[in-house]
């Protein structure tokens, strides 16, 4: 619908992209993904795999959070507003020095090859052409079925961040960030909410977790300090390692071999990764060495109560991210969005406040932004748009995301994002008087 150039967009976005649907439909075109969310998440759905929808689309327990992150937008209603000028409105906000085309970044997801038919080349370069196009930040998972250094290829001069997970080996951590500086990371966002994997019992009851099959571990498969600890494991050059299967080997066994193969990873790699992913030793003075040691603005990811926030500056945070890994970690916890004011106040305008878990649509984008943050991470939307039509979907998905932004800002009486506030939401006590 529009081209990036540097930070330029239509002046009009919404009805852009609202028109140019309309326009096609006279000619029998429907759009590229379904457009209502309700639509593109079951036609995702129907196209996964029954693993790949257990990953992507399941969450903890119950699911109760991944309700509640949904459940709690309807709280806060958005108000009218009539008689404002708004033929002039801006999507365009700036995050660590960088300007950007508008408040939203792609977030991390991992083993993205799960989303698709074709493997790892149909996954993140698909995204990361999709993401130049619009010039929208894309957050590369540390959890990619691709390295970080292809992906950064394909995007260009386009805006990264890199998502860290951190590695219970201090060398591996290490190199990921070196690796993430020299890729052209504009920031690092530290995921520190999944020390421990949650209980997912979609995933159970497959038995199936996709790294212990080799896929989503390419970042480390690609990683000097990994392979390294992967050959001191063998006893052996890793690359050279083969996979001995067992005598009298299972159909199922053969195929999760030939699964690690494909993804160019061995038994040994698989292991290995299993042992060093996650660190349950992490407390603050972490964060403080990893401040020291690299010049990337670091955003701490998956904080939900304002101490949290408060320390996480205190000790070299340069930003928050309002997030519970998307119903992904904690049965009926609280709900994202109702953690965000508070998290918001408690870092009172001190670092760039990010928020995601439960955002669908340019209106859920707007009351983000109404409660306090500066930018939201659009998460399994794009994913759906992936898996319907690759490059083009994950396109059509953010367009039509930002397209109601836009729409909402301009029925709302809003000119620009940095006007967004709490009096744009009813029950608010502060009047709006524009």
């Amino acid at each position: 619908m529009w081209e990036h150039h540097a930070v330029t967009q239509p002046r009009d976005v919404g009805r852009t992209v609202q028109s140019a649907v309309y326009r096609s439909g006279v000619y029998g075109h429907r759009p590229v993904v379904p457009v209502h969310p309700d639509a593109l998440e079951d036609a995702a759905r129907r196209r996964m795999t029954a693993r790949g929808w257990a990953y992507i689309g399941g969450g903890a327990g119950l699911e109760r959070t991944l309700a509640a992150n949904r459940e709690a937008f309807t709280r806060h209603r958005v108000v009218p507003r009539l008689m404002v000028d708004v033929a002039e409105r801006s999507l365009t906000t700036t995050l660590f020095g960088r300007e950007l085309p508008a408040p939203l970044l792609l977030a991390p997801v991992g083993a993205l090859e799960l989303a698709v038919r074709g493997g790892p080349a149909a996954a993140e370069p698909a995204v990361a052409r999709a993401a130049r196009e619009l010039g929208v930040p894309v957050v590369i998972s540390s959890q990619s079925s691709t390295a970080l250094e292809t992906t950064a290829t394909t995007l260009g001069d386009s805006p990264r961040w890199f998502q860290l997970y951190w590695s219970k080996d201090d060398d591996v951590a290490a190199s990921f960030v070196q690796r993430a500086e020299a890729a052209g990371a504009d920031a690092l966002v530290v995921t520190l909410d999944t020390h421990v994997l949650g209980w997912r019992p979609r995933d159970l009851d497959l038995a199936y977790l996709p790294f212990a099959r080799g896929e989503g571990i390419a970042q480390y498969t690609s990683d000097p300090a990994f392979r390294r600890l992967a050959a001191a494991r063998a006893g052996g050059p890793a690359s050279t390692v083969d996979d001995v299967a067992p005598q009298r080997p299972t159909l199922a066994a053969v195929r999760a071999l030939l699964t690690m193969r494909r993804h160019g990873a061995t038994r040994t790699d698989v292991e290995t990764f299993l042992d060093v992913f996650s660190r349950t030793t992490l407390t603050w003075a972490d964060l403080r060495h990893l401040r020291e040691t690299t010049t990337l603005p670091i955003v701490v990811k998956g904080v939900q109560h304002p101490d949290d926030a408060r320390r996480a500056l205190d000790h070299g945070a340069d930003g928050i991210v309002v997030s519970n890994h998307g119903g992904r970690q904690i049965d009926n916890a609280v709900a994202s969005l109702d953690a965000l004011p508070a998290v918001a106040a408690a870092v009172d305008g001190r670092a760039p406040v990010l928020f995601d878990s439960g955002i669908r649509t340019g209106a859920d984008v707007f009351v983000a932004l109404a409660l306090g943050a500066d930018a939201v991470l659009l998460g399994r939307p794009w994913v759906y748009g992936l898996t319907l039509a690759g490059q083009a979907g994950v396109r059509a998905v953010v367009e039509n995301v930002l397209a109601e932004l836009d729409l909402t800002m301009a029925l709302a009486g809003v000119r620009s994002v940095a006007e967004i506030g709490p009096a744009n939401l009813h029950g608010h006590d502060r009047p709006v008087d524009r």
